[in-house]
C-alpha cells in the first residue's frame, strides 16, 4: 500500500483494533464446534480453550512485532516472502485464501443447523443457499455499510455470552428453577475431566484453536493503527477478553449438564440451559448464535475478497481480480464471483453430504488456517532481528501446540476426512507453487 492510500484511511486507536478483532473472532467455531470438542474430550475442553490461548498469542505477539517493525499491506504473506522467498508468499496468500473459503463454508453450514432447529423439515441447502445471497448483500453495500453492520453484529454476539454467563450463574446459585438430574458438578478426578482419554484430548485441540481464528485480521488490520507500536498491547487485551469469556462460559456449561448431552448440532450454552426453567434462553441464544456466524461468514467473504485484490496487484493473481464496478468504485467484482462461487460450492456440498458436513468442513478449515500461523512464527525467526533466545524458545512452543493441534485430528475417525480435505488444498496449492516457481525462474 502506498503511503498516500494509506494515508487516505482513517487511522484507528488501539482499543478500536482490539474491538473489532474481538468482533472478527467470535462465531460458530466457538458458538457450535466448542460442542464437538466437549464430546471428544468432556470437561477437559477448557484446558484445550487454555492451550490454544496460549498458542494465539504466541502467534499474534510475533505477528504485531513485525507489523510494528514494518507495517505492510500484504502482513504476513509479505513477511513470509520476505523470509523465505516469493514462493512463500504465494502459498501463503492463496493458502489463506483457500482457509477462508473453507471458514465461510463452515460457518454457512452452521447457520443451516441453527435455522434447521426451528424449520426441521427444509434442507439444510435452502438455508445455506439464503445465507449466501444475504452475505453478498452486505458485501455489496461496500466498505461502510459493511463495517457498520459489523459493529452492529460483534455487540449482540459479545452480548450473547454475557448473558449466557450471567445466567448460568444465577441458574447454578438456585435462582432458577430445574436442572438436570445428573448433573455433573466440578470433576473430582482425572478419568471425569478427561472423559475422552488423551485421544479425545488430543483431537480437541483443532476445535479451540478454530475459535480463535481471526487474529490474522488484525494482522492486516494493523496497518491503520494510529501508533504501530501499539499492535502488542491490542493483541493482549484482545486475546486477554477472548480467553477469559470463552473458559469462564465453557466451565459453566460442562459443569451444568452431563458431557453425553452435548450434541454437535447444538451448541453447548443451550444443552448447558436445556432443563431449566427458561423456554425462551434457547430461542433467543440460537439467534445469537445465528448472528455471530453470518457476522463470521459475511467477514471472511469480505477478507477473500479483499486478500485476493491485494494478490492480484503485487502479481501473485490474475490482474483481473483487482479491477472494480464502475457503478461501485469500492467493489472488485471478479474477486467477488470467484469468492461466491465457493459459496455455491458449499450449498451444493450441503446438499450432497448434510451429516457430517460440518465437522470435515470445520476440522480443514481450522488445520489450513494454523499452517499459516506456522509460517508467522517461521518468518518471525528470519524478519525479527535480535530476536532473544527465550523469545525463539516461547516461539517453538507455539509451534509444538500447532503441529499438536493439527496431529490431533488423526486421533479420532469423525473429523479425520477433515484432515485429507486440508491435506488435498496443501497439494493443490504446492503444485501451482511449484509451477509458478519455474515461471518466476524464467523471468
Amino acid at each position: 500500500m502506498s503511503e498516500s492510500s494509506s494515508a487516505s484511511e482513517k487511522k484507528i486507536a488501539w482499543w478500536q483494533l482490539a474491538l473489532t478483532g474481538v468482533g472478527c473472532t467470535i462465531g460458530t467455531g466457538y458458538f457450535l464446534g466448542s460442542s464437538i470438542g466437549i464430546q471428544l474430550t468432556g470437561p477437559s475442553i477448557v484446558f484445550s480453550f487454555l492451550i490454544a490461548a496460549i498458542g494465539t498469542y504466541i502467534v499474534f505477539n510475533l505477528l504485531a512485532k513485525m507489523s510494528a517493525a514494518d507495517p505492510q499491506e500484504g502482513s504476513f504473506c509479505y513477511y513470509a516472502e520476505k523470509a523465505f522467498g516469493k514462493w512463500a508468499g504465494f502459498s501463503c496468500g492463496w493458502n489463506y485464501w483457500c482457509s477462508s473459503i473453507l471458514i465461510m463454508g463452515s460457518q454457512l453450514i452452521a447457520l443451516a443447523i441453527l435455522t434447521k432447529v426451528w424449520f426441521p423439515n427444509i434442507p439444510l441447502w435452502v438455508f445455506a443457499a439464503i445465507y449466501s445471497v444475504l452475505s453478498i448483500m452486505v458485501i455489496l453495500l461496500g466498505t461502510r455499510g459493511f463495517d457498520r453492520i459489523e459493529d452492529f453484529l460483534a455487540v449482540i454476539k459479545t452480548a450473547a455470552i454475557f448473558m449466557f454467563i450471567i445466567i448460568a450463574a444465577i441458574a447454578l446459585a438456585g435462582g432458577i428453577s430445574g436442572g438436570s438430574d445428573s448433573e455433573p458438578g466440578i470433576p473430582t478426578n482425572l478419568g471425569d475431566t478427561f472423559s475422552g482419554g488423551y485421544k479425545g484430548f488430543w483431537a480437541s485441540l483443532i476445535y479451540a484453536f478454530y475459535a480463535f481464528g481471526g487474529i490474522e485480521v488484525i494482522g492486516l488490520m494493523a496497518i491503520r493503527l494510529k501508533k504501530k507500536e501499539d499492535a502488542p498491547k491490542t493483541g493482549k487485551v484482545m486475546l486477554g477478553l477472548l480467553a477469559i469469556i470463552y473458559i469462564i462460559s465453557l466451565c459453566l456449561a460442562v459443569i451444568m449438564a452431563p458431557i453425553n448431552k452435548f450434541d454437535p448440532n447444538e451448541s453447548p450454552f443451550v444443552t448447558a440451559l436445556s432443563d431449566y426453567s427458561l423456554g425462551f434462553f434457547p430461542h433467543v441464544f440460537n439467534a445469537a448464535i445465528i448472528v455471530a456466524g453470518f457476522s463470521t461468514m459475511t467477514a471472511a467473504l469480505f477478507g477473500v475478497v479483499t486478500l485476493l485484490v491485494t494478490l492480484a496487484k503485487d502479481g501473485d493473481a490474475p490482474k483481473l481480480f483487482s479491477k472494480k464496478l464502475k457503478k461501485f468504485k469500492e467493489l472488485p467484482f471478479p474477486s467477488l464471483l470467484l469468492a461466491t462461487i465457493g459459496l455455491a460450492v458449499s450449498v451444493i456440498t450441503a446438499l450432497l453430504l448434510p451429516e457430517k458436513i460440518y465437522e470435515y468442513i470445520t476440522t480443514a478449515a481450522g488445520i489450513l488456517l494454523l499452517f499459516n500461523w506456522a509460517f508467522i512464527i517461521l518468518s518471525s525467526w528470519r524478519v525479527l532481528e535480535g530476536i532473544k533466545l527465550i523469545n525463539k524458545v516461547i516461539a517453538s512452543v507455539g509451534l509444538l501446540f500447532i503441529v499438536a493441534a493439527v496431529s490431533g485430528t488423526l486421533m479420532d475417525k469423525s473429523i479425520r476426512p477433515g484432515l485429507w480435505i486440508s491435506l488435498f488444498f496443501l497439494l493443490l496449492i504446492g503444485a501451482v507453487t511449484l509451477i509458478m516457481q519455474r515461471h518466476w525462474n524464467n523471468q
